[in-house]
Protein backbone atom coordinates (compact mmCIF):
# COMPACT_ATOMS: atom_id res chain seq x y z
CA UNK A 1 0.00 0.00 0.00
CA UNK A 2 1.52 3.26 -1.39
CA UNK A 3 1.44 6.34 1.55
CA UNK A 4 1.94 8.95 -0.67
CA UNK A 5 3.61 9.88 -4.07
CA UNK A 6 5.62 13.11 -4.90
CA UNK A 7 5.91 14.24 -8.32
CA UNK A 8 9.72 16.94 -8.54
CA UNK A 9 8.32 19.70 -10.11
CA UNK A 10 10.01 23.39 -12.16
CA UNK A 11 7.01 25.69 -11.41
CA UNK A 12 5.80 24.94 -8.45
CA UNK A 13 3.13 27.85 -8.18
CA UNK A 14 1.89 27.10 -11.66
CA UNK A 15 1.63 23.12 -10.60
CA UNK A 16 -0.07 24.15 -7.32
CA UNK A 17 -2.95 26.07 -9.44
CA UNK A 18 -3.54 23.09 -11.60
CA UNK A 19 -3.54 20.54 -9.31
CA UNK A 20 -5.93 22.64 -6.39
CA UNK A 21 -8.31 22.85 -9.02
CA UNK A 22 -8.11 19.84 -11.01
CA UNK A 23 -8.19 17.57 -7.95
CA UNK A 24 -11.08 19.31 -6.27
CA UNK A 25 -13.74 17.34 -7.98
CA UNK A 26 -12.21 14.32 -6.65
CA UNK A 27 -12.41 15.55 -3.32
CA UNK A 28 -8.61 16.81 -2.86
CA UNK A 29 -7.32 19.70 -1.12
CA UNK A 30 -4.12 21.42 0.53
CA UNK A 31 -3.74 19.25 3.14
CA UNK A 32 -0.14 20.86 4.20
CA UNK A 33 2.20 23.15 2.57
CA UNK A 34 5.65 24.44 3.67
CA UNK A 35 7.78 26.66 1.20
CA UNK A 36 8.66 24.83 -1.92
CA UNK A 37 6.09 21.63 -1.14
CA UNK A 38 2.73 21.09 -0.90
CA UNK A 39 0.59 17.93 0.34
CA UNK A 40 -2.50 17.19 -1.33
CA UNK A 41 -5.40 15.11 0.34
CA UNK A 42 -8.75 13.82 1.29
CA UNK A 43 -9.26 14.84 4.99
CA UNK A 44 -6.39 14.93 6.49
CA UNK A 45 -4.17 12.19 5.08
CA UNK A 46 -1.76 13.50 2.61
CA UNK A 47 -1.41 11.69 -0.83
CA UNK A 48 -0.02 13.32 -3.71
CA UNK A 49 3.02 16.12 -3.12
CA UNK A 50 4.39 18.45 -5.10
CA UNK A 51 7.91 19.88 -4.78
CA UNK A 52 9.55 22.43 -6.12
CA UNK A 53 12.85 21.42 -8.03
CA UNK A 54 15.40 22.57 -10.63
CA UNK A 55 16.00 19.01 -11.53
CA UNK A 56 12.58 17.34 -12.70
CA UNK A 57 11.88 14.09 -14.54
CA UNK A 58 9.16 14.39 -16.88
CA UNK A 59 6.62 11.37 -18.17
CA UNK A 60 5.56 10.66 -14.46
CA UNK A 61 1.71 8.71 -15.02
CA UNK A 62 -0.06 9.72 -11.75
CA UNK A 63 -3.86 7.55 -11.85
CA UNK A 64 -5.81 9.07 -9.08
CA UNK A 65 -9.26 6.51 -8.11
CA UNK A 66 -13.24 8.31 -8.35
CA UNK A 67 -15.91 7.11 -6.72
CA UNK A 68 -18.25 7.77 -10.11
CA UNK A 69 -17.95 8.43 -13.65
CA UNK A 70 -19.53 11.76 -12.97
CA UNK A 71 -16.11 12.85 -10.59
CA UNK A 72 -14.13 11.73 -13.80
CA UNK A 73 -16.07 14.04 -16.33
CA UNK A 74 -15.75 17.02 -13.40
CA UNK A 75 -11.75 15.96 -13.14
CA UNK A 76 -11.21 16.59 -16.50
CA UNK A 77 -13.15 19.64 -16.94
CA UNK A 78 -11.55 21.15 -14.18
CA UNK A 79 -8.11 19.90 -15.28
CA UNK A 80 -8.35 21.46 -18.96
CA UNK A 81 -10.12 24.12 -17.20
CA UNK A 82 -6.37 24.97 -14.90
CA UNK A 83 -4.46 24.85 -17.78
CA UNK A 84 -4.09 20.89 -18.76
CA UNK A 85 -3.89 19.43 -22.24
CA UNK A 86 -6.32 16.78 -23.14
CA UNK A 87 -4.58 13.04 -23.24
CA UNK A 88 -8.06 11.42 -23.66
CA UNK A 89 -11.18 12.55 -23.03
CA UNK A 90 -13.37 10.65 -20.24
CA UNK A 91 -14.49 6.59 -21.54
CA UNK A 92 -14.31 3.05 -21.08
CA UNK A 93 -11.12 1.39 -21.95
CA UNK A 94 -12.13 -1.93 -22.62
CA UNK A 95 -8.26 -3.10 -23.25
CA UNK A 96 -8.01 -2.67 -19.19
CA UNK A 97 -11.64 -4.05 -18.03
CA UNK A 98 -14.97 -3.52 -18.96
CA UNK A 99 -15.76 -1.09 -16.24
CA UNK A 100 -12.65 1.34 -16.61
CA UNK A 101 -13.61 4.66 -17.12
CA UNK A 102 -10.81 7.31 -17.08
CA UNK A 103 -10.02 11.06 -18.57
CA UNK A 104 -6.35 11.47 -19.28
CA UNK A 105 -4.58 15.56 -18.95
CA UNK A 106 -1.51 16.39 -19.40
CA UNK A 107 -0.07 18.69 -16.54
CA UNK A 108 1.77 21.95 -17.11
CA UNK A 109 5.07 19.95 -16.41
CA UNK A 110 4.05 17.64 -19.29
CA UNK A 111 2.91 14.71 -16.33
CA UNK A 112 0.09 11.91 -17.67
CA UNK A 113 -2.38 12.17 -15.14
CA UNK A 114 -5.86 10.52 -15.30
CA UNK A 115 -8.91 10.28 -12.92
CA UNK A 116 -10.60 6.53 -13.42
CA UNK A 117 -13.58 4.70 -11.85
CA UNK A 118 -13.40 0.98 -11.81
CA UNK A 119 -17.80 0.58 -10.89
CA UNK A 120 -19.42 -0.22 -13.06
CA UNK A 121 -22.12 2.70 -14.75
Amino acid sequence: MLDHIQVDVQDFEACKSFYKEALRPLGYDIVYEVQGWVGFGVGANIDFCLYGSEQTIPGIHVAFRADSQAMVRAFYEAALKAGGKDNGPPGIREHYHPNYYGAFVIDPEGHNIEAVCHNPG
